[in-house]
């Protein structure tokens, strides 16, 4: 362990210290394998060499702070902390291309399946890709961090996340709660995707100024969705008309992604898929990617995987014996008598 002093130097130390040193303390706190004491007019550090050039670099940013502006908070603490973690990840970043994200609690996040890679490269050559394939094959997951990432790379100025609202036996409307309380169930697997790749203070500033925004597909009517990262997740329930409506929101400087699994439509049963409509409509045009995820993609429990296996051997056996009865000769009615 090595030890390094800094000297404050024509610096109130109760304004740059703050009460209680609480910025000091603050500063120690984000470094919980290293020891930052303030004793006078000196802040010891002791700690690994990599770890002291960082804690030295902070201090050296807040000193030149409190020198322009003459004050420092718990505020200022906190940015000058998220600005040098960007800093270290995107160095790890540069170190690891193949890695989407780092995420909040350091596990790294990337493809874990060749098509999983296919939809990354997809979305590095397309404004707009189509991810399609059953449950646990990481398409939400997989766009959400592609999403964070854009956004801390400055690639968009914000993030937007939909999903529609479908009723599952249950009215909204006789539901608890106002609007938010009723839809944020449905948009749960899109907060813990979050959760996962963000300090839970970036997610909750994030939030607040929305820089992220989680909202219903019924939502996105009217506007024009500008230096934005767009997710639609579980577009299989659309309908035609919501679909339609959503892409057309996509403006300059915008990356959308349209995620759905064909297997899992709970829309009524006379009702089209906006998603199966817009497949054959789109496939064809130029610069729209398109990426098929399968069984072998899932990376969820083993055995989601033989699950899925088995409804699609169900679901195909099913048509088959419905093209066989389609076929069949009908028999003639017998006339009474005979």
């Amino acid at each position: 362990m090595v030890e390094k002093v800094i000297t404050l130097e024509n610096v109130s130390l109760v304004e740059f210290l703050g009460p209680d040193n609480q910025n000091i303390r603050q500063l120690a706190a984000a470094f919980p394998g290293s020891k930052v004491v303030s004793r006078g007019n000196e802040i010891k550090i002791q700690g690994q060499p990599a770890v002291i050039s960082r804690i030295n670099d902070i201090l050296s940013a807040l000193i030149e702070h409190y020198h322009e502006y003459g004050t420092i908070t718990d505020k200022t603490v906190s940015q000058y902390l998220s600005s040098a973690n960007e800093e270290v990840e995107e160095a790890r970043m540069a170190a690891a291309p193949d890695v989407i994200l780092f995420g909040a609690k350091g596990g790294v996040i990337k493809a874990r399946t060749a098509n999983q890679q296919r939809l990354v490269d997809a979305v590095m050559k397309n404004d707009l890709v189509f991810a399609l394939g059953p449950a646990g094959t990481g398409k939400t997951y997989i766009s959400v961090a592609l999403a964070v990432r854009a956004l801390k790379n400055k690639e968009v100025k914000k993030i937007i996340i939909s999903r529609p609202v479908v009723e599952a036996g249950e009215s909204l409307g006789f539901l608890p709660g106002d609007m938010k309380e009723k839809v944020d169930p449905y948009l749960r697997p899109i907060y813990d995707a979050l959760e996962d790749m963000l300090p839970p203070e970036k997610f909750k500033f994030y939030m607040e100024n929305k820089t992220i925004e989680i909202a219903p597909l019924a939502y996105m009517r009217g506007r024009t969705l500008n230096h934005a990262f767009v997710l639609l997740d579980e577009a299989q329930n659309t309908t035609p008309s919501q679909l339609k409506m959503f892409l057309t929101r996509m403006g300059p400087h915008a990356k959308v992604m349209v995620n759905g699994d064909r297997s899992q439509i709970d829309l009524p049963t006379k009702q089209k898929s906006g998603l199966n409509q817009a497949l054959d409509i789109l496939r064809d045009v130029p610069g729209i990617g398109f990426v098929e995820m399968t069984a072998d993609d899932v990376v969820r429990h083993r055995l989601v995987k033989e699950i899925v296996l088995a409804y699609d051997q169900f679901d195909t056996e099913q048509e088959q014996e419905r093209a066989d009865q389609a076929n069949r000769p009908v028999r003639p009615a017998q006339r009474r008598g005979e």
